[in-house]
């Protein structure tokens, strides 16, 4: 079938009551111009609604990306980072929306920052700057953005993210660890909750999919020292009462 008519059908299906992810013209006409195929292997799966595995990360379902979209409320001309480029189809509908050259994307794993450059260019968004970078640091070259979204799980803004926010710039992101809660911010402080999600969390240097060589991680510290504490015998038990009967 026709790749234009399966997105015509995608975004209908989007905009219809039953889902109402998609609910402004500028964001309809975005996922109805970019071409899905060229970021998801299969066109049969490009168009399902549902998330796709790929390189270690989870590509979002088109519902999802739309829920960002509508949330973030990026206008044309605006400056916009991704963090977490993943395979590349929201900074695409982003340079849809507010030309390509204003789009830039992160992301931690290298794999995934060369399949976004190539998933790009085949789109035709080659504009769009993609690099390597710790999500959790931004990318201060090009700051200030007026507009941020942060594709993955914190429990708090990360505070660089903010800082690189422009004066009434807007970051949108899942926050939470078990239950998570999509957020709008500006200024520092949540201002919209926008309903429930579930994304992967925000990974730091060492846990991404294609790290040769791990060094311990702070999270796995900590469940070093829990394992620890569980094995204790003898005099190492700090619940011990030696001085009882």
């Amino acid at each position: 079938m026709d790749p234009a008519v399966l997105r015509d059908d995608m975004v209908d299906s989007l905009a219809h009551e039953s889902k109402g992810c998609v609910r402004s013209a500028a964001v309809a006409g975005a996922m109805r111009t970019v071409p899905r195929e060229a970021f998801v292997p299969e066109e049969r799966r490009a168009y399902a609604d549902r998330p796709f595995e790929r390189l270690g990360t989870r590509a979002l379902a088109p519902s999802t990306a739309a829920r960002l979209f509508e949330a973030l409320g990026a206008e044309e001309g605006d400056s916009v980072l991704v963090v977490g480029a993943g395979v590349g189809y929201t900074a695409a509908v982003l340079a849809e929306l507010v030309g390509e050259r204003n789009v830039h994307a992160i992301d931690i794993t290298r794999r995934l920052v060369f399949e976004a450059r190539e998933n790009l260019a085949e789109a035709g968004y080659e504009g769009v700057l993609v690099d390597r970078r710790d999500g959790a640091d931004g990318l201060p070259e090009y700051a200030p953005y007026d507009r941020i979204l942060l594709e993955a799980a914190a429990v708090s803004p990360p505070a660089a993210l903010v800082d690189q926010l422009a004066d009434r710039g807007r970051l949108v992101m899942p926050r939470g660890a078990g239950e998570q809660t999509l957020v709008a911010v500006e200024g520092g402080e949540v201002v919209e909750r926008l309903g429930g999600v579930a994304f992967q969390p925000m990974l730091v240097e060492g846990e991404q999919a294609d790290t040769v060589e791990r060094n311990r991680t702070r999270r796995e510290d900590r469940e070093f020292a829990r394992r620890d504490a569980r094995g204790r015998t003898g005099w190492e038990q700090d619940w011990i009462d030696w001085d009882g009967d």
